[in-house]
């Protein structure tokens, strides 16, 4: 498999404050990655410096062999990142279907008839304004967002965020039908047993380092690694 995503020893700042400290990571074609790690270990931080939003100080990146290291987003997305922010940023003043009509289209399978066929209730709710969705249906608006860039590489930020666990069961599908359509995914994830499933393989951040990097089985069969390293009580997903 070709070589997506490579990340090599990139270390980024806010300020002054040294947030990546040398965080390595790859993916490849068709590979499903999470991105894991307790609140404040660097996982946003990773995602804004792949997309070009928090550029590093040193390291390199490389999309699809290209380097676009300190690159402005857009190039990042023209050279087929799809990327889903934490908290969505939708427009709230559109429509369901203007969210989309503003999305840049790239040519593909995803198309706004296609990603309404994904999301059927976007489709039920295509007039209304993106601000009074739910959580969920806005999750679907800004995956469906993303998708119709027809990525290759489709990088999500926490989306089962404040979710109910109906909905998160039904995000989570979507991600895996990702996958099985060959999109490679950059998952970062608070339900951590649920992004381990899906996985083939994780890395674990603690103080904007790679703590672990390994397969996914490994880590979701070694319980008191995940409580460790992830910061997940097993008692809690009991």
């Amino acid at each position: 498999m070709s070589m997506v995503l490579e990340v090599d020893s990139i270390h980024t700042y806010y300020g002054k404050s040294h947030i990546l400290d040398g965080v390595s990571l790859n993916i490849r074609e068709g590979e499903l990655v999470a991105l894991l790690g307790r609140n404040g270990a660097g996982k946003t931080t990773t995602l804004r410096s792949i997309m070009g939003l928090t550029p590093p100080r040193q390291g390199s990146i490389k999309l699809f062999g290209k380097d676009t290291t300190g690159a402005p987003a857009h190039r990042a997305a023209a050279a087929g990142g799809g990327y889903v922010p934490e908290g969505r940023r939708i427009f709230g003043h559109l429509s369901v279907h203007e969210n989309l009509l503003v999305s840049r289209q790239t040519q593909g399978n995803w198309n706004i008839d296609a990603v309404y066929k994904l999301f059927p209730r976007l489709h039920e709710r295509r007039n209304s304004k993106g601000g009074r969705l739910s959580g969920g249906e806005q999750e679907m608006l800004a995956i469906a967002r993303a998708l119709l860039l027809n990525p290759k590489l489709l990088i999500l930020d926490e989306p089962s965020q404040g979710l109910a666990p109906i909905i998160v069961q039904e995000v989570m599908r979507t991600v895996a039908r990702m996958k099985s359509e060959g999109i490679a995914v950059l998952l970062v994830e608070q339900n951590v047993f649920g992004a381990l499933e899906l996985a083939d393989r994780a890395y674990v951040l603690g103080e904007g380092r790679v703590v672990y990097d390994g397969t996914a089985e490994e880590l979701r069969s070694d319980t008191a690694r995940m409580e460790q390293l992830a910061g997940v009580a097993h008692a809690a997903h009991a």
